[in-house]
């Protein structure tokens, strides 16, 4: 007879600047494991917004799927309109997004700026770097009781705008990032997924999508600030990389770039608050090799550090949702 997977005895270990900890030992079989303790696993992240799991020992990719699908029975979501681009693997799992190791991807929540996003997001640990790599996490809700009133008004008055410019040198494709390449097929999902687009003379595609700054968060019903308008700013991306990129794309042209959701600019001194305020409210917890992470993607915002030597996250995406279905109605107008 086999024995049975030790089944979690809940005790999530909080210590100060750290990510809530679940220990697991003797763990022989991840996928076993994270089928028997799903729901508690799930009720862990209800309530502390992310968990992550030490003692799994996950070790490849195909492992990975598997109990990633063991744990969102609903099934994983595909990747769709991704800024940068991922390495599919198999059954939902992709890599992290490309990104450069020597600069930081400031703190976001994963796809606040589609139609429709995940609302949770799954992470697993096969490479930990030598040095840093961090995947930090922020409380949505504190950070937005941390910005000031005003600001938080105007942005809950005009949502925010995200302005993409889509080429063949910088970031993720059209067709990287819809998952198609007829132009054709490209408007139509632009349409459905209400992203104003416009062709440029020289085949270059550029959006712009309006959303809400701040939404409900599905279960408890509390306030969130939810958006990527400080990590997709221009005021976010190194100087030296901004100044190239203007001076070779022009203003207009910048891979992406955040305003107000009428159309205004997002000054320099609003971003370096925001990113001031995530800072506050960062707690981090270096990876180790076979790690295993979720993260409810409404209630808490990730980061990733910068880091040394190969690092390997793999990443899911799980329980969708409509990102004008937890808008504060005082948003409409970010439509």
């Amino acid at each position: 007879m086999s024995t049975p997977s030790p089944r979690i005895q809940f005790e999530v270990e909080r210590q100060g600047g750290r990510a809530p900890l679940l220990t697991v030992e003797n763990c022989h079989d991840p996928v076993r494991w994270a089928e028997e303790n799903r729901e508690a696993l799930r009720v862990a992240v209800d309530e502390h917004g992310a968990v992550l799991v030490r003692g799994l020992g996950l070790r490849d990719p195909a492992e990975v799927a598997d109990t990633f699908q063991r744990l969102v029975p609903g099934g994983l979501m595909p990747d769709r309109e991704a800024f940068a681009a991922r390495q599919p693997y198999l059954d939902g799992v992709y890599s992290s997004l490309t990104w450069p190791a020597n600069q930081p991807m400031c703190m976001h929540h994963e796809l606040s700026y589609a139609l429709e996003f995940p609302g949770l997001m799954l992470f697993a640990c096969l490479q930990a770097p030598s040095v840093g790599g961090v995947t930090g996490l922020a409380d949505a809700r504190a950070v937005l009781d941390a910005i000031p009133p005003d600001i938080v008004r105007r942005f809950e008055r005009d949502g925010w705008l995200l302005a993409r410019s889509y080429n063949e040198d910088i970031g993720a494709s059209y067709q990287e990032a819809f998952g198609v390449s007829d132009r054709a097929d490209v408007e139509s999902y632009c349409r459905t997924h209400q992203i104003e687009f416009e062709w440029q003379p020289d085949g270059e595609l550029r959006t712009r999508q309006r959303r809400p700054a701040v939404v409900r968060h599905p279960a408890t019903g509390q306030r969130c600030w939810f958006n990527q308008v400080a990590f997709l700013s221009e005021w976010t991306i190194a100087p030296e990389v901004r100044e190239y990129l203007v001076d070779v794309y022009g203003p207009d042209g910048l891979p992406f770039n955040t305003r107000f959701g009428n159309g205004e600019p997002i000054g320099e001194d609003i971003v370096a608050l925001l990113n001031e305020v995530y800072e506050a409210h960062t707690l981090r917890t270096p990876w180790e090799t076979g790690d295993l992470m979720l993260v409810d993607n409404v209630s808490m915002a990730h980061s990733r550090e910068a880091y040394e030597g190969p690092r390997e996250i793999l990443v899911g995406m799980a329980e969708p949702r409509n990102v004008f279905d937890l808008a504060n109605h005082t948003q409409d107008g970010a439509r």
